[in-house]
């Protein structure tokens, strides 16, 4: 009788416990791949794990037999054949550029950006353009399982909108720069238009973070970038910039300064503070070997960095030294998409050809930069990167079902070798899903395909109409 009464005492406290953990959500997976620290060089991969939510966070990561018996929830989504794991950090990118995909190609950064780049958006950027350009980028991103990205663009309130409404997460930069630029006359009035958005969007909104974005040592001079340090410290914001991106830039800041791109930055106390450095192609031994200590994050973008030639990032050296690293796709301009798991593909991939080393980028340093070692590269490595109790519920479920993925052995190794964007079936951030089956719940994609395509007419024909113009007056 009394083992009878202990084992109905026990059953009760674990139907009260059970009754008590009520999740708002549970996402289950085949494979559940954590990125946890102390992961070890083959990653954290749980067979048969859930995780649980509760409002935008996570309140429990494990087995599903575990995660079942303490949880549940009124929404679940079925993990059969599909692989688990965080959200994509996308650490720089330029998210309404994809309005201008494919019209500026196969050119060095300097004759792209000033001939062609600079000339375009000073003739169609405004904010309509920025609003369609960020929602089919939102678009591109929640099918392709990127559920953070950090944005450099003008009418950054237009950015923050969208990306509020569409679902994701942004670092949304405020871009200043010392010449005339859409909205802007140069420098004075667009650091004034930075500092009032930064000042007005921080705190406002979980997903949102605002960040301060001058363009580049080489288009900002010093005492300007000195403000953007002032303010970025008075309001406790993050900055964004391009930094020792190519050899013209470096040439530049030679000529000019007698130093280095991010020897220049350091001497203003620009590493000093919470720094996402796009690109970085150029550092020194010396520099990478600083970089540990500064609260900077470099941002490497393989396949903007080949297309337009600026070089090779040495990221295996910064990784060694304990610098901080992720994954972009800059703009589509230059990209000319938005996908993370071709950067990670080509990441794991050119650095051992260039190092003449195939053990120098292991399929998991390529997985940690686009995800957990990424977060950490912008600033958010507590919060988002892992599947961990206390972080954000940002997450995908990656399916295992199209034939290039048969056989199974080596689950990381799938995600950075073989896995392709299409392959994301589920997107969830802030414990909200965005995208299931397939189909992205927080866009009408077929309205947002159109009014992208209609932009493209309007922008096709002006350009014709312009290039008529000219040749009628010659």
């Amino acid at each position: 009788m009394r083992i009878f009464f202990g084992i109905l005492f026990s059953s009760l406290l674990v139907a009260a416990a059970h009754g008590a953990s009520r999740a708002d959500l549970i996402v289950y997976g085949d494979y559940l791949v954590t990125m946890g620290e102390g992961d070890g060089e083959a990653g954290s991969v749980i067979e048969q794990g859930a995780v649980a939510v509760v409002g935008n966070d996570i309140v429990a990561v494990g087995p599903r037999a575990e995660i079942d018996r303490e949880y549940s929830a009124a929404r679940v989504v079925p993990g059969k054949g599909r692989v688990l794991m965080p959200g994509l950090v996308n650490g720089h990118t330029h998210t309404s550029m994809t309005l201008f995909r494919g019209m500026v190609d196969d050119l060095d950064l300097m004759t792209w950006l000033n001939q062609y780049v600079f000339p375009l958006e000073g003739q169609f950027v405004d904010p309509e353009f920025v609003r369609i350009g960020t929602e089919l980028a939102c678009l591109e991103m929640i099918r392709g399982g990127t559920t953070t990205f950090v944005d450099m663009y003008f009418y950054p309130d237009v950015i923050a909108d969208v990306t509020e409404r569409c679902g994701l997460r942004a670092v949304v930069g405020a871009p200043m720069i010392d010449y005339p630029s859409p909205g802007f006359k140069g420098w004075e009035d667009s650091f004034a238009a930075g500092r009032a958005f930064v000042s007005a969007r921080q705190g406002k909104h979980e997903r949102i973070t605002p960040a301060f974005a001058p363009h580049a040592p080489y288009t900002v001079v010093p005492e300007h970038l000195e403000q953007v340090l002032a303010a970025a410290k008075e309001l406790n914001a993050p900055i964004s910039m391009h930094l020792a991106e190519a050899p013209a830039e470096t040439k530049m800041i030679r000529e000019n300064y007698g130093t280095t791109p991010v020897a220049h930055v350091e001497e203003l106390g620009m590493l000093d503070h919470t720094l996402i450095a796009a690109h970085m192609v150029q550092p020194t031994k010396a520099e990478i070997r600083m970089l540990p200590g500064h609260p900077v994050g470099a941002i490497h973008n393989p396949t903007s960095n080949l297309k337009l030639a600026a070089g090779i990032a040495p990221v295996p050296e910064m990784l060694a030294a304990g610098a901080k690293v992720g994954l972009g796709t800059d703009g589509a301009a230059s990209n000319n998409d938005l996908d993370l798991w071709e950067e990670m593909r080509l990441a794991a991939l050119l650095h051992k050809a260039r190092l003449s080393d195939p053990t120098v980028m292991p399929a998991i340093s390529a997985l940690r930069m686009a995800t957990s070692g990424g977060a950490a590269a912008i600033g958010m490595g507590e919060s988002v990167g892992k599947l961990a109790p206390g972080m954000r519920a940002d997450m995908i479920q990656v399916s295992l079902e199209n034939t290039r993925l048969v056989p199974l052995y080596n689950v990381i190794s799938h995600l950075v070798y073989a896995v392709k964007s299409d392959d994301v079936v589920t997107t969830v951030v802030s414990g909200k899903v965005l995208m299931e089956n397939g189909r992205v719940l927080s866009l009408d994609a077929g309205k947002v395909r159109a009014a992208a395509r209609q932009k493209a007419v309007e922008i096709a024909k002006a350009i014709a109409a312009g290039e008529k113009d000219r040749s009628s007056s010659e």
